[in-house]
């Protein structure tokens, strides 16, 4: 019989948090202006018409609207647009 109690647990514990990335808005959806659209690492989705982007390319809406995505430019680059309510 063991003696001593399991040990190792002083090398676990060094997870980081979940950032939750993803899509907040979708399609469809009427957001008001300010509100997070997507949260993203990179430009995987471009802003487009009343769509602003932040430092850590976060996509908002400038407008109160209604979400729309869609593809523009040679490369078919992921857009997001707010049209105006």
């Amino acid at each position: 019989m063991a003696h001593k109690k399991a040990g190792g647990s002083s090398r676990n514990g060094r997870d980081s948090q979940s950032k939750r990335l993803g899509v907040k808005c979708f399609g469809g959806e009427v957001v008001p202006a300010g509100s997070i659209i997507i949260r993203q690492r990179g430009t995987q989705v471009h802003p487009g018409a009343n769509v602003g982007i932040g430092k850590d390319h976060t996509l908002f809406a400038k407008v109160t609207g209604t979400v729309e995505f869609g593809q523009k430019g040679p490369q078919k680059n992921r857009t997001v647009n707010v049209i105006p309510a």
